[in-house]
């Protein structure tokens, strides 16, 4: 049997690589995406004081860091029995509005949206962000840019920090607004409104004007039929920051809606040898092994997720994208994988207009910003990452330090799909053994739909992590070597 590799694959958060094997006939028997690297922030946090907890797994990843930020503070706030203020949550949401419109114009224009933007078969010199630029103009490579920057603004006037911010406090946040800054924010907003609205006039014109894009998307090869996930406010409509988790299943009907506290008794994570990755899943069906459908407790989190598990988008002009991307793709709910950048770029204006909604608020001045914490005890935050809901679960001891921590990424949520894509991909694209490096990237396009982040992802071990130490006597000649899991 012929095994094809693709190490390491490219565009993403961490590393990994695809393995691909072929049968007799050259046609794919199956392929796997496995991940190598390891963050072991579960087993290290054990100790810590819980208010630290907001700076230490903001370090997970330089991508991702703003959602684990919020993601522990609401479990402290909830660990140490506080409601934060109302301003404070408001500034907290702004904040992470910031957040969102780096986070998807980062993965649209570099990562992901070249394979669309320059082609799946351009050259891999091409496949990138100056690719982009050419293709698309350098005026547009700058509004690009220029907007990435203020999204990252934005997270460094309220949080801080541009990437790894330090206001997150249980009860609230330890800063507030000036008038000038709120001015800043919201002439950035308006343009980050006109900027998302031009990426979508884009996705149009190159996407869903291309019919052989627009087939490529709705093709059996990128389609999966699992469960969906994403956090909804009261009226079932897409939240980032708030809410309860709503699962809808592979026709778009609710299958279960339920308190963030709660989410231990819906989700269960499973364990392959060949990844440190963990696989979750819906409790009620079980674990089934790498297969899609309704006796799957496969689900998926993330844009598509989150699009498919509400009834809507919580501002105006997103909302109206919203139905028409179900209009255009044929109802809810789309299962196609490719569809993740469409309703990348609907939260993109979604989270701008937000933003918009936010600056104008006149409490998002107030200085009452946090309340005093109770004892310590046991907390919950939930958070819809840029690549999907995010579960931080703390248990602290009297003197509030930090006795269990369990962390559920988005990246974990996605990783059963993610998986299947890629071999549902591979098996689409390679037959008889005829490869090419265009090929291999629609395979790579399969995962890289879901902006995965493989370093949240790692965070604890199936077993023993693969060790090897060499030990040196004083004349720095070998004096033996220890071997774990080798």
């Amino acid at each position: 049997m012929k095994t094809i590799t693709i190490d390491p694959i490219t565009r993403l958060e961490g590393h990994g690589k695809i393995s691909i094997f072929l049968d007799a006939k050259g046609d794919v028997a199956n392929a796997y995406l496995q991940i190598p690297e390891l963050r072991g922030f579960e087993r290290f946090a054990r100790g810590r004081r819980a208010e630290d907890m907001p700076q230490i797994t903001s370090r997970i990843c330089g991508v991702c860091p703003v959602a684990h930020h919020f993601a522990a503070t609401k479990a402290l706030d909830a660990a140490f029995n506080v409601e934060p203020t109302s301003a404070a949550k408001k500034l907290r949401e702004l904040m992470y509005c910031g957040y969102i419109i780096y986070d998807h114009i980062l993965h649209f224009y570099y990562l992901g949206g070249p394979d669309f933007i320059v082609g799946p078969d351009a050259p891999p010199a091409k496949r990138n962000i100056l690719g982009v630029i050419e293709k698309a103009g350098l005026e547009i490579g700058k509004e690009v840019i220029k907007h990435r920057a203020y999204g990252q603004k934005i997270t460094a006037i309220l949080g801080g920090k541009a990437t790894h911010p330090v206001c997150g406090l249980p009860g609230g946040v330890s800063k507030g607004l000036n008038k000038d800054e709120v001015k800043d924010i919201e002439t950035m907003g308006k343009s980050c409104v006109e900027f998302a609205k031009f990426s979508l006039k884009l996705f149009d014109d190159i996407v869903l004007k291309n019919k052989d894009y627009l087939d490529m998307i709705l093709s059996d090869p990128y389609t999966l039929k699992t469960y969906n996930m994403g956090l909804v406010d009261k009226n079932n409509k897409v939240n980032f920051y708030d809410g309860k988790i709503r699962v809808t299943d592979q026709k778009g009907k609710e299958h279960v809606k339920f308190d963030v506290k709660d989410y231990y008794k819906i989700v269960a994570e499973h364990v392959e040898e060949w990844s440190y990755t963990k696989f979750t899943y819906l409790k009620d069906i079980g674990w089934k092994g790498f297969k899609d459908g309704k006796e799957s407790g496969i689900y998926r989190v993330g844009p598509l997720g989150r699009l498919n598990a509400a009834e809507g988008m919580a501002t105006p002009l997103a909302d109206k994208e919203y139905k028409r991307f179900f209009e255009t793709l044929g109802g809810k709910a789309v299962n196609s994988t490719l569809a993740f950048h469409w309703a990348r770029l609907i939260e993109l204006l979604h989270v701008s207009e937000r933003a918009m909604e936010l600056i104008k608020d006149p409490e998002i001045t107030s200085t009452k910003i946090r309340n005093p914490v109770g004892e310590p005890g046991e907390g919950i935050g939930v958070i819809e990452a840029a690549r999907g809901t995010l579960i931080h679960h703390y248990k602290l001891d009297k003197n509030g330090l930090i006795d269990k921590a369990n962390l559920i990424v988005a990246t974990t949520n996605n990783a059963g799909a993610i998986n299947m894509s890629v071999r549902d991909a591979a098996k689409g694209v390679i037959k008889k053994g005829k490869v090419n490096d265009g090929l291999l990237n629609m395979v790579e396009m399969a995962f890289r739909a879901y902006d995965p982040c493989f370093a949240c992802a790692t965070h604890t071990l199936p077993g023993g992590m693969p060790l090897e130490v060499n030990i040196y006597d004083k004349n720095k000649k070998l004096y033996k070597t220890l071997r774990r899991s080798l």
